[in-house]
């Protein structure tokens, strides 16, 4: 069977849903948004046309989308092509949704569920089988107008015409940048960023006990390793303490027993308290940053300093050459050295591990966090950068555990992960492949 996506049924209205119901109706498709009353559906719509900057790249694509309800309304969904589901994080919830709809669905429609961490076989098991068979998750990242990325999560049961269908639409319709990745917790993305951020929050803290400011930290953690300038602590702020938590929650239930990040799934004490009391980041109008304003209008930039717990204006930062560049500041023999290669190096070598547990190759991976976190650089390509024979004589001389890929990098012989400008990538059997078209 040979399936298309024309037609789109997004079930939620909140964020995430009201994104991929804007961008399919932008596409050109037909959006049904169900929501939990007509009146939830036309709040969203009207949320829709009244946002900024704009949801629709066109006005009029609003035209091309009806309301309902799930409890008027879920039988139209018969007439749709794909039926996204983008509900509340409940594993129970979701359940609940798709055993209502799939009676209600025609056959040849492909379904998904928009989850940033469930693994799909929680949520279809024991489901009837053509919806174990047209059934994928679909991982937008929000902003969904603005974040390329989207990852696509196949189970063992879905069939690859559902999963060509969907990266089809999203991929050509919807201009997203589509990576393969497998059922487990998390998937690629925030499996390895969440590992970055939980185990940095533990890591760094011995930093700022032995001197080291937050500030220092933060600077560190952007530019010189090619991540955003929000480092560590600022992009912690922009994703909020709350939903670190139940990342955090989520990954403590669902990481395997040997799984190097269970040592990193609760906050530090200080973090703790922080959550505890509503400190949880910007949409808080305070985390680890907060921005004071006087009654003058002077607006001054105050950090929340981990080591006396009290705000105090935050400090610029200027980094010395040997920790401003990305291919000396891994190697640095100091403390701002060691903090980048226990944290972004930890990051590293923990990607370097997951290969072909979360996906089947480097590229999926490396594509992930370029598109999904805005990294510079994937972790692979960051190690070829950096001279994986490099990493893999500092691990030797520690006394350290080496990584399955760079285990078969080393046996192999290569130099790197990619070679010939980046058109070809060493797979996990040794061997080299074409590179994908973006």
């Amino acid at each position: 069977m040979t399936r298309e996506v024309k037609s789109v049924a997004v079930l939620g209205g909140g964020t995430m849903g009201l994104g991929i119901a804007a961008a399919s109706a932008d596409a050109g498709a037909n959006v049904l948004l169900l929501d939990v009353t007509m009146e939830a559906a036309e709040a969203s719509l009207d949320r829709m046309k009244n946002i900024r900057p704009p949801a629709f790249e066109d006005p009029t694509s609003a035209d091309r989308i009806s309301l309902g309800s799930f409890e008027t309304d879920l039988g139209k969904i018969a007439d749709y092509d794909w039926i996204c589901e983008a509900i509340v994080e409940d594993v129970t919830v979701k359940r609940d949704l798709f055993a209502k709809l799939e009676p209600l669905r025609r056959d040849g429609s492909v379904v998904s569920t928009n989850t940033s961490g469930i693994p799909l076989k929680d949520i279809a098991d024991g489901m009837p089988e053509r919806l174990r068979k047209d059934i994928v998750v679909t991982h937008f990242f929000n902003p969904v107008k603005i974040m390329r990325l989207m990852e696509l999560i196949p189970s063992a049961d879905t069939t690859e015409d559902v999963t060509d269908a969907l990266a089809d639409f999203c991929g050509n319709k919807l201009g997203k940048g589509v990576v393969y990745a497998k059922d487990t917790v998390n998937f690629i993305g925030n499996r390895i960023g969440c590992f970055f951020m939980l185990s940095g929050l533990h890591k760094a803290g011995a930093a700022l006990q032995n001197g080291m400011t937050m500030e220092q930290v933060d600077a560190l953690l952007s530019k010189p390793v090619g991540l955003p300038p929000t480092g560590l602590y600022g992009l912690i702020d922009l994703i909020g303490l709350d939903i670190m938590d139940l990342v955090g929650k989520n990954l403590n239930v669902n990481l395997p027993d040997v799984d190097v990040g269970r040592a990193f799934t609760c906050f530090p004490k200080v973090e703790q308290a922080m959550l505890e009391r509503g400190q949880l980041g910007r949409k808080a109008k305070g985390g680890f940053y907060r921005l004071n304003i006087a009654e003058d209008g002077t607006k001054t930039k105050e950090i929340f300093d981990l080591t006396n717990e009290t705000w105090r204006s935050a400090d610029r930062i200027s980094l010395e050459d040997v920790h401003g560049n990305t291919e000396t500041v891994f190697f640095a023999d100091d403390e701002r050295g060691k903090l980048v290669w226990d944290i972004m190096g930890g990051t590293l070598l923990y990607a370097a591990d997951l290969v072909p547990e979360i996906a089947d190759d480097i590229v999926n991976i490396d594509r992930a966090m370029r598109w999904g976190f805005g990294w510079a650089k994937g972790p692979f390509e960051l190690l070829d950068q950096l001279s994986p024979a490099k990493v893999i004589a500092k691990l030797e001389t520690a006394g350290e555990p080496v990584p399955a890929m760079l285990k078969v990098l080393k046996e192999t012989g290569a130099d790197t992960f990619y070679r010939n400008d980046g058109t070809e990538y060493l797979t996990r059997q040794g061997t080299w492949e074409a590179v994908p078209a973006e």
